[in-house]
């Protein structure tokens, strides 16, 4: 890779870095304030993919200044015992934000669990309270992958408004959220899926194209107008020469080229996600406090920061 090429890498552990230490600036003066942010996170079953991203989680926490626990259970836990915890730590006024694991165990119900978390303290931004105030522009609790995609996008081009995205997927979790921050920050947005006509067509009209469809190197170079911003949301493990290792939905040596900046994989998307679940943390607890105050909110740290 020549150094005009590396220039175009989108460095996300450095804009990951960022963010925590903006988070963490922020929790330090709550804190002189009294107040201090908790993040409780709940985890069912043995899924070691789950344990490693936990234990990533609870680390960004203290980075962060974020105090956080974790409530392990068993794969065979029922849901009504899930649900108790949940509904315990919807009560707790010393706990601002949770998020639920996934994925949970196949006899658990995922939107029922997801569902039974306050809406106020949803730090993933999933309930449907959330995601139906997102598609409606209200200021709510975003999911933490395409609240991150957009931070990288206005780091790098500011100014969003007018400009053509493509979003490649559309799931609940990114593609459906991420076309919805993009038509608030005044794009043109064109969503594409598995049953879209002459993809590739419509892609190359973009100057910012968004890949989370979860096949690896799906996109290549007949996707890329000249120019474009990409973003690789895709993380998919594969096997060669007896290794396993991680690549996006990208055809990364065919797009680099062609693009104008471009998130590599691994160390693109993925940390800004965690970066951005400490935010909404941090976020839900200002919005909380000041709700619970039952005096005329007064200059804080949650009224400059939220």
């Amino acid at each position: 890779m020549n150094s005009l090429d590396s220039d175009k890498l989108i460095d996300g552990k450095a804009a990951a870095a960022k963010v925590i230490t903006e988070v963490a600036a922020e929790v330090t003066a709550l804190k002189a304030e009294g107040f201090e942010p908790a993040l409780a996170v709940v985890l069912v079953g043995n899924d070691p993919a789950s344990h490693v991203y936990v234990r990533n989680k609870v680390l960004r926490a203290e980075q962060a200044g974020i105090h956080s626990l974790v409530f392990r259970m068993a794969a065979d836990s029922p849901v009504e015992a899930v649900l108790e915890v949940i509904a315990g730590l919807n009560a707790d006024p010393k706990v601002h934000g949770i998020l639920v694991q996934l994925p949970l165990p196949a006899h658990i119900d995922e939107q029922l669990v997801l569902q039974a978390i306050d809406p106020a303290k949803d730090v993933d931004g999933f309930h449907s309270d959330n995601v139906g105030g997102l598609s409606q522009g209200r200021p709510v609790l975003t999911p933490c992958t395409p609240a991150g995609c957009m931070r990288l996008l206005r780091d790098r081009l500011g100014e969003l408004s007018g400009k053509h995205a493509v979003v490649v997927g559309r799931s609940n979790i990114v593609g459906k959220p991420m076309a919805a921050l993009l038509l608030a920050a005044d794009c043109t947005v064109t969503v594409l899926h598995s049953r879209s006509r002459e993809p590739q067509a419509l892609s190359r009209q973009a100057d910012i194209l968004i890949a989370a469809v979860g096949r690896p190197a799906l996109i290549d170079a007949s996707w890329i107008k000249p120019g474009a911003m990409v973003i690789d949301v895709g993380i998919n493990r594969i096997e060669e020469h007896g290794r396993t290792r991680l690549v996006g939905d990208v055809d990364f040596a065919s797009v680099l080229p062609l693009a104008s900046a471009i998130t590599p994989v691994p160390g693109g998307v993925g940390p800004m996600t965690i970066a951005m679940l400490m935010q909404n943390t941090v976020t839900a607890a200002c919005q909380q406090r000041n709700q619970a105050a039952s005096e005329p909110a007064k200059e804080s740290a949650c009224l400059s920061t939220c």
